[in-house]
């Protein structure tokens, strides 16, 4: 039961280190940092705008509402990830008591995120049609597998370069 326990509470702090973290915790230089995050949040827009097929008047006013909506939401995002940081460091050491409240702050947590989609939704509606409000959240779910892949593609083209090639598993 502990084990299984631990392996939750592992996954749910990589997953949410893996997905989101802040620029100040990626390893790296800090002018590489913020150029990478730069170009993402780029990509991003651009990759939003194609998938919503936005005009300048809607882009006018949909930009500066999806721009709050984000910051609100890696807010929440960072600050639920260092608190998860601070506990996993010693959770060898916690008692079960103690680690059940980590695991129910994980529920807490995801409801807050649901909390802020529902706080946005009728905001977003009132700036885009009920159409493109769907598309955005499909758009945005797009882009996250786009760019994951993109990193597991140079995660894979790193391996590669660095020694021998892997054998394939597919020949």
């Amino acid at each position: 039961m502990k084990k299984a326990l631990l392996s939750l509470i592992a996954f749910i702090v990589f997953s949410n280190l893996a997905i989101a973290q802040p620029e100040q915790d990626n390893p790296g230089p800090p002018p590489t940092r913020g150029i990478k995050r730069e170009r993402i949040e780029a990509m991003k827009i651009g990759f939003i705008t194609d998938k919503l097929n936005l005009n300048a008047d809607e882009a006018k006013v949909f930009w500066p509402v999806y721009n709050q909506y984000q910051y609100e939401l890696e807010k929440l995002r960072r600050d639920h990830r260092t608190s998860l940081k601070k506990a996993m460091e010693n959770i060898d050491e916690l008692t079960d008591t103690e680690t059940e409240k980590i695991v129910d702050g994980e529920i807490v947590f995801r409801q807050n995120e649901l909390d802020l989609i529902k706080k946005y939704n009728p905001q977003f509606k009132k700036v885009l049609t009920v159409k493109k409000l769907a598309k955005l959240y499909r758009a945005e779910e797009e882009f996250k597998m786009e760019l994951l892949n993109r990193m597991n593609d140079r995660k894979g083209d790193n391996r590669k370069s660095g020694g021998a090639e892997r054998p394939n598993p597919n020949r």
